[in-house]
């Protein structure tokens, strides 16, 4: 490579658009290791659900940050960014080309542009907010952030309450608009040269994986690892237990819908699920889009033509 700056590479995009596999191909063409970014994939023992890449599939590539938590823990964004910085740094360091892989996008943001955490909740200067927005609008609250922080009234929809709250809270509470906060974050990879290749599907075929991978894991027992792992102590209120998949087949063995009404949900809430996030990385800056790549092979080849266009890889 003949960047000055190491370089980590991250494949990011829709469930069910082929990130892992991607990963696993570049690691080995490139002398990579893998470095998951999804939120779920951390805690032991949520497997399928979570897809995860087991042992005897990973080709030999190293997989990083996977099965690291127990379910009575609450990994945090932040959290993951000191942990997956740290693993990168030392990738790095053994000459080695990092691949960070998943579709988490708060913990990709996290990595890559870090996180504001910004003062605590105020729960009486928010009831003061969401007042003044019951008594005369939420367009009113806009206003304020307008003359308050133009930055963030111009990036903040006018009826988005929730985010038009926290922006003021911050500002009365800090002195200081939160734009300029953002401002001031850094990345733990400050330094490095991120180059991040994002997946794209259509709906339609995304729909398409999303069914076939449900039916697959319900052929490879989800319903008995929720089993399990709740026969083994783990409580339901555990929060890995809140996820997709974990969530619908939770309330399948509490007697809330059957097995094909749960598998059709299933469906439907990863369907919704894609195109969340499909727009939050849309909102990420500098990502190399492979639109509708098709087959394996395909997708392969476009990526490391984008790699290779921006000088990342020979």
């Amino acid at each position: 490579m003949s960047h000055v700056s190491p370089v980590v590479v991250a494949i990011v995009g829709p469930t069910a658009t082929g990130k892992s596999a991607l990963g696993i191909a570049l690691a080995q063409r490139f002398g990579g290791e893998v470095v998951n970014c999804d939120s779920t994939a951390v805690y032991r023992g949520f497997d399928i659900g979570t897809d995860k890449v087991a042992s005897d599939e990973r080709q030999g590539v190293p997989h990083h940050l996977i099965d690291i938590v127990e379910p009575s823990e609450t990994y945090s964004a932040a959290r993951y960014a000191r942990d997956a910085a740290a693993i990168i740094h030392d990738i790095v360091t053994r000459g080695r080309l990092p691949i960070v892989v998943g579709g988490t996008g708060l913990y990709y943001r996290a990595l890559t542009r870090g996180l504001f955490p910004g003062p605590a909740r105020d729960d009486r200067l928010r009831g003061r907010l969401e007042t003044v927005a019951r008594r005369h609008g939420v367009e009113r609250l806009h206003r304020l952030l307008r003359e308050k922080d133009p930055a963030s009234g111009a990036r903040v929809l006018p009826r988005d309450l929730k985010r038009i709250v926290r922006a003021l809270e911050v500002y009365y509470l800090t002195g200081r608009p939160i734009s300029d906060h953002f401002a001031d974050t850094r990345s733990p990879l400050e330094g490095h040269e991120v180059v991040t290749l994002a997946i794209s599907l259509s709906s339609a075929l995304i729909g398409e994986r999303v069914a076939r991978r449900v039916d697959l894991q319900f052929d490879r027992g989800i319903v008995q690892e929720v089993r399990r792992l709740l026969d083994a102590g783990v409580p339901d209120t555990a929060h890995p237990f809140s996820g997709l998949v974990y969530k619908q087949v939770l309330e399948f063995l509490h007697g809330v819908r059957d097995e094909a009404a749960t598998r059709a949900l299933i469906v439907q809430e990863n369907r919704r699920y894609a195109r969340r996030q499909l727009i939050w990385f849309r909102k990420e800056p500098n990502l190399l889009w492979l639109h509708e790549p098709g087959e394996a092979s395909s997708t392969i080849e476009r990526a490391v033509a984008a790699l290779r266009e921006r000088g990342v890889v020979r």
